[in-house]
């Protein structure tokens, strides 16, 4: 993350997600889907159908990060 990233929440979104969704998709189902505000102080954590691959959105001042994480040999639980 940033430094000078305050982050008040996390929200896993416990769903696999299609992971050709960018920043737009991603923010648009957190509106929606988890009817939650994306400009918020929090991260939004999404997986994949395959639980090997995280993306994490947050917002940082003015404008939408996106963070992904891909493991190679393991699984998230």
């Amino acid at each position: 993350m940033h430094a000078g990233c305050h982050v008040e929440q996390v929200y896993l979104c416990r769903t696999p997600v299609d992971f050709r969704k960018s920043i737009d998709g991603l923010s648009v189902l957190v509106e929606q889907a988890l009817e939650l505000n994306p400009f918020a102080s929090a991260l939004y954590v999404f997986i994949n159908r395959h639980h090997d691959k995280i993306k994490v959105l947050y917002w940082h001042r003015n404008e939408f990060c996106l963070w992904m994480k891909r493991l190679e040999t393991d699984k998230f639980v």
